[in-house]
């Protein structure tokens, strides 16, 4: 199933926003791809439209369920094995954020189950197909390092994640790790963190692509990379 010389990428969160802008990117380039998300309509809107660029499978469920790791994992094999892996499905939580003292610690749990658990999890899941020198990109947040009130639950989260990625990179040299703040954007996630605003002002996802192309393409060494600062050096 693997195209000759192709490369292969694994994204979650993939039908919509940060996900299928990445996806498309790629697929125009000719990029295998294997997409996941919870919405199974959404996500095959978007396997068929890709589908017309490159080779794309496309899995619906939940990266939070081992089940759908273990799917992922064997269709990573029959790909071909993976280059890159992309951990941008995620979750906000309540809408409006509330007060950490007010938090449903039943709900943060779920936060963290599948912000921070779930990618760690899939990185588990899918070892033994990275290529060498494969990247690992997991997409976090500046909520991750500033204290804004209200956001306290999925901050931590995104902090977390963070330092998974840390110390994953530290185990694994041989792979490049970056945990990557993409900055505002005009996503459903986005909105649904300031419900009742206007966001129209905050870029398209697809603004930000060029900046984790640098990550894919280059020599960039791994670490916390924000987007926005990728994109003004290039610019530059």
């Amino acid at each position: 199933m693997t195209i000759n010389g192709s490369r292969t990428a694994l994204i979650t969160g993939a039908s919509r926003g940060l996900g299928l802008a990445l996806a498309r990117a790629l697929a125009l380039e000719g990029w295998q791809l294997l997409l996941d998300a919870r919405g199974v309509a959404a996500l095959e809107t978007a396997r068929a439209a890709l589908s017309e660029w490159t080779t794309v499978v496309a899995l619906a469920g939940d990266v939070a369920d081992a089940g759908h790791r273990a799917a992922l994992a064997a269709a990573a094999v029959e790909l071909g094995g993976l280059d890159v892996v992309v951990n941008n499905a995620g979750i906000l939580g309540p809408s409006p954020q509330p007060n950490l003292l007010d938090y449903p610690l039943d709900t943060l749990a779920e936060v963290f189950r599948v912000n921070v658990i779930a990618p760690l999890g899939v990185l588990q899941a899918v070892r033994h197909t990275l290529k060498p020198d494969a990247r690992i990109i997991n997409i976090t947040s500046d909520a991750a390092i500033a204290a804004y009130p209200g956001w306290g639950g999925y901050g931590s989260s995104k902090a977390a994640l963070e330092q998974l990625s840390h110390v994953l990179a530290a185990e694994n040299p041989e792979w490049r790790v970056y945990w990557v703040d993409p900055g505002d954007m005009r996503t459903a996630m986005h909105q649904a963190a300031f419900p009742g605003e206007d966001i129209s002002d905050r870029p398209l996802p697809e603004m930000s692509v060029p900046g984790f192309r640098r990550m894919l393409d280059g020599g960039l060494p791994g670490g916390r990379y924000a987007v926005g600062d990728l994109i003004a050096v290039e610019v530059a």
